[in-house]
């Protein structure tokens, strides 16, 4: 056994694409090792800007004995009458270098096939290797790669060197005129020249002599370490940013943490906007105060020497000045006049090319608006309304148009600054929620009708435009925001469905009728889809989901209920016998099946004592008694048992099946149970 040291050097990757170009590294290696029968061990990750790297502990150095057994044509195709081989098994037996005479007949499902088992000894790791390692690097499956020079290879950026070291020794191969080799680089500016690594085991002192420090983990803890230095000298604190923690470790080498400073006039511009220039322009850490308040200071990870500290602070500096004049600049002239008045400016902006202007949108926004709150019986919607044609306003003023990220929340400021209601305000920033899986909801009613009714429209407008997810391409996070709906529904325990809310949304869409049905039916289904992934993993079974599914017009707290009973009716035995019924019934009846029972054309004792159970069974339905279902198990077996339903009389055999839809309509109650497995 023998470590294997993989490392792939290029120019700077962009921060937030090291991570998935690591886990595909690790992935398709893992992938390569176990086609090729290689035992390893454990699997260790490194990473800069400047490199991936694996170091897989135990490799085999050679290669596992395998047994190939390879089936061939059929018999009869093989072999003539007389059992002499067809060009078809001497063509299969040349096609795995055998003799035809040892080629055997095996049965299987499908008949007698040709076979042959091939013993095949394991050959050396390093040479297995050196054959597999070039096709590893173009299978690697990375977001927005680049080619360079005349090459058609595929990377996030140029790739200058190639390390692959086996214990000691090299695994030679060539990609892309790269010669794979011992030969690791140092920081690009600190120690530039190349560095030769004799064995995996001194790869992480060796780089970090010469100013590199390979473990994203170990870069991760210096810098936070840093940051809560910083913390303890200026009795203050970091703003909590996980995010921008990760992307700074991904961003440098060789980290050291510099504080600086900028002018107090800037602390007159929001909070939010501060952090955001900070953040999103420059990477810098911002501080607060123990209240919350910002500070005038600012925390750099520097990719230099600790020496270098007072030039690195003067350029962060000097940098950071630009930027915030730039949103000084923007906020004092959106403050010239009130966030209403922005909206006018939405007519000129158009939303998508077919649906019109922001200011549309707005107004198919406000009109679900009311149709949601209507259904809610939320009001008064005087302040609904005001702030759903807000909740775009701030999409034309300049520190959005500058900064997108702050949609939303430069609206909530704007509007205080106006002297909106403090419910407008914060349902403008509101309705943006949730941004992403595990993000806050919205707090407040408001907030979250206006949030519904956003991202249904958004939804509903995009598949009105054939503009419909496919596969893993969602340009307009569609599928988020189905999610997003889908949560807040079930927080707030709306009584609305969700199949009268898409149907509204198409109203404003002016969709003809047959439109509205074939879109009602597929937004129907994509809902669905998200549904039934969250239920899923929350432990419920797949014919149970689809079967609660089948039926619409239901709420999210219908859907939670009805699934949750079902789960618990799954797990009582005599379930499976009251399934089996219910089966009968489903089966016989016609999609379209339709009528009222008529008493009086009840002769038999088996279909009068139905129709009686099926009575005292629906009271107990209304009283949301689900088990009193399990009571219809015995009269529907007696009733196939005994009574002929497709009688000759067509009354007596309309009536008899409309005793039985009766039947199914208790049932679905629950759900449709021909979806479910015994």
């Amino acid at each position: 056994m023998k470590p294997l040291l993989f490392e792939i050097g290029s120019e700077e990757m962009p921060a937030r694409f090291i991570s998935i170009g690591l886990a595909s590294l690790k992935e398709n290696f893992i992938r390569l090792l176990n086609k090729s029968s290689i035992e390893y061990g454990k699997i260790i990750k490194y990473a800069t800007p400047r490199r991936l790297t694996l170091l897989i502990e135990d490799v085999s150095e050679k290669q596992k004995d395998r047994t190939i057994e390879s089936l061939g044509p059929p018999k009869k195709i093989a072999f003539d009458d007389k059992g002499n081989p067809t060009n078809a098994a001497l063509g299969f037996a040349r096609s795995l270098n055998i003799d035809v005479k040892k080629l055997t007949i095996k049965k299987t499902e499908r008949g007698e096939y040709v076979s042959a088992t091939i013993e095949e000894k394991g050959k050396l790791s390093k040479d297995v290797l050196a054959g597999a390692l070039p096709g590893l690097i173009p299978s690697l499956h990375l977001p927005k790669t680049m080619k360079w020079g005349h090459s058609t290879l595929r990377f996030f950026r140029p790739i200058h060197w190639i390390l692959t070291l086996f214990g000691s020794d090299i695994i030679p191969f060539e990609l892309n005129g790269i010669k794979s080799g011992n030969i690791s680089y140092g920081h690009r500016f600190l120690s530039p020249a190349a560095i030769k690594i004799e064995e995996p085991s001194s790869y992480l002192s060796l780089l970090l002599k010469n100013h590199v420090i390979a473990d994203p983990a170990r870069r991760k803890r210096v810098i936070s370490n840093g940051l809560r230095e910083i913390e303890g000298s200026f009795n203050c604190k970091v703003h909590e940013d996980d995010e921008l923690l990760d992307t700074v470790t991904n961003l440098v080498e060789y980290p050291v943490v510099i504080s600086g400073s900028f002018d107090d006039k800037y602390l007159a511009l929001p909070k939010e906007l501060l952090i955001t220039v900070m953040k999103t322009h420059q990477k810098y850490f911002s501080l607060e105060d123990n209240d919350g308040n910002i500070l005038p200071s600012f925390i750099v990870a520097s990719n230099t020497k600790a020496e270098n500290t007072d030039t690195v602070r003067k350029g962060a500096e000097r940098v950071l000045r630009a930027r915030l004049d730039d949103a000084r600049f923007y906020y004092i002239e959106d403050q010239k006049k009130p966030l209403w008045d922005y909206t006018e400016e939405l007519r000129k902006v158009t939303f998508q090319e077919k649906l019109g202007s922001l200011y549309q949108k707005a107004e198919r926004i406000s009109s679900l608006c009311s149709f949601i709150a209507d259904k809610i019986n939320f009001s008064p919607t005087d302040k609904l309304l005001r702030a759903t044609m807000l909740s775009k306003a701030d999409l034309v003023t300049g520190v959005v148009g500058e900064f997108p990220e702050l949609q939303g929340c430069i609206g909530k400021v704007y509007a205080l600054n106006s002297g909106e209601d403090k419910e407008i305000a914060s349902a403008i920033y509101e309705h943006y929620l949730p941004r992403f899986p595990g993000d806050d909801l919205p707090s407040s009613k408001t907030g979250a009708i206006i949030s519904l009714a956003d991202k249904m429209d958004s939804i509903a407008s995009f598949f009105f435009l054939g503009l419909i997810p496919t596969g893993s391409e969602d340009p307009f996070a569609l599928r988020r925001q189905a999610a997003a709906i889908i949560n807040i529904l079930q927080s707030k325990d709306y009584p609305l469905p969700l199949d009268i809310l898409i149907d509204n949304a198409l109203e404003n869409l002016n969709c003809s009728s047959q439109q509205k049905e074939t879109l009602s039916e597929n937004l129907a289904n994509f809902f669905n889809q998200r549904l039934e992934g969250i239920l899923l993993s929350r432990g419920f079974g797949h014919d149970l989901i689809t079967a609660v599914l089948s039926s619409k017009g239901l709420n999210m707290n219908d859907i939670k209920q009805r699934i949750e009973i079902l789960y618990e009716f799954n797990k009582d035995p005599k379930f499976t016998w009251l399934l089996t019924a219910a089966k009968r019934v489903y089966n016989i009846l016609g999609k379209e099946q339709s009528g009222e029972v008529n008493k009086n054309l009840l002769t038999e004792a088996a279909e009068k004592e139905l129709f009686s159970v099926v009575g005292k069974v629906n009271d107990k339905l209304a009283r949301a008694d689900y088990r009193a279902l399990f009571e219809l198990e015995k009269p529907v077996n007696t009733f196939f048992d005994s009574v002929l339903v497709m009688d000759k009389d067509p009354q007596v055999k309309e009536n008899r099946l409309a005793l039985l839809l009766s039947v199914k309509k208790a049932f679905d109650t629950l759900g449709d149970f021909s979806k479910i497995m015994e």
